[in-house]
């Protein structure tokens, strides 16, 4: 059954943010909008919400009619060593946020909603799915394909909204979105950053003071390769100094510090060095692993 949560605005009436759980009332309230000749857009998130998804929210609320936001931590994309059970969990200040940003419709499933008894179907996105981010969190970028292709299915907006921030992630979707021939086009909006350069993340709550200070150094050790990439300098010896870089701030680990084709995440260059790059990264601060990315101009 569909629920409404008054809300209040900034001059003190009444705001209604609409809530569904089940995905039958998602695609009742869509299929009304859609009929009024209303456009759709769609920002999927985890919740624990911050001015980098309320970036996404914006972009959708300026250009589209309506705009959805679903509320799920999907549980397979946790490895059994990640944070399912202790991921930051907000649905009431979610749902304040997301009310004062403009947004229309708040799907919130359970688990069971979204993976019913039985569910043995998923989605996996071979080759692009399988380096960087696939590497190091085997499985992950099934469960995301799987949980997008979804949502992407049951709301049938017209537009769907991600970060850039989760760059792979980014185009793992618009690689399914394209080749399931799921008609809604797949937006990327700029990271939003801290005025120290941090990219905003819901898992910097887990930061603990002391690593919140080393934390920077990653966005300034992006720039730093992606202006050693602009120069031409070797892309080995590139990895090489922006490891020793961030090991030497503070960092405990690196995954990978990594120039990229920027459209398909070859090696750079293995396609022509005309060709725009990316420089990744992904690293540990103590227990809280962040990934960030930057162009390679």
């Amino acid at each position: 059954m569909m629920t409404t949560a008054p809300m209040t605005d900034d001059q003190g009436s009444k705001k209604g943010l609409e809530i569904v759980r089940t995905v039958a009332d998602l695609r009742q309230v869509v299929s009304s909008w859609h009929k009024d000749g209303l456009s759709v857009g769609l920002v999927p998130t985890m919740g624990a919400l911050h001015a980098g998804h309320l970036a996404l929210i914006e972009q959708s609320v300026n250009a589209m009619d309506r705009t959805v936001a679903t509320l799920f931590v999907n549980p397979k994309q946790f490895g059994p060593n990640e944070d399912l059970d202790t991921y930051p969990r907000d649905e009431d200040g979610d749902r304040d946020k997301l009310s004062v940003a403009g947004t229309d419709l708040l799907f919130a499933p359970s688990a069971d909603e979204m993976y019913a008894r039985g569910n043995s179907t998923g989605v996996s996105v071979a080759g692009l799915g399988d380096i960087l981010e696939g590497e190091f969190r085997p499985g992950f970028f099934d469960g995301v394909a799987t949980v997008v292709a979804k949502l992407l299915i049951q709301a049938g907006a017209d537009t769907a909204y991600f970060g850039e921030k989760d760059y792979q992630q980014l185009l793992v979707i618009r690689r399914l979105a394209r080749d399931l021939d799921i008609p809604t086009v797949i937006e990327g909006v700029a990271i939003v950053r801290a005025d120290d350069g941090l990219a905003l993340s819901s898992r910097n709550a887990y930061l603990s003071d002391e690593e919140r200070r080393i934390a920077p150094a990653l966005h300034q050790t992006l720039l730093g390769a992606a202006e050693k990439a602009g120069a031409g300098e070797d892309v080995a010896g590139i990895e090489a100094w922006a490891h020793t870089q961030l090991l030497d701030a503070g960092f405990t680990s690196v995954d990978y510090l990594t120039v990229r084709d920027a459209e398909t995440l070859e090696a750079y260059g293995a396609l022509g060095k005309d060709r725009p790059a990316r420089v990744l990264a992904a690293a540990k601060l103590g227990s809280t692993r962040l990934i960030d990315n930057i162009p390679a101009e």
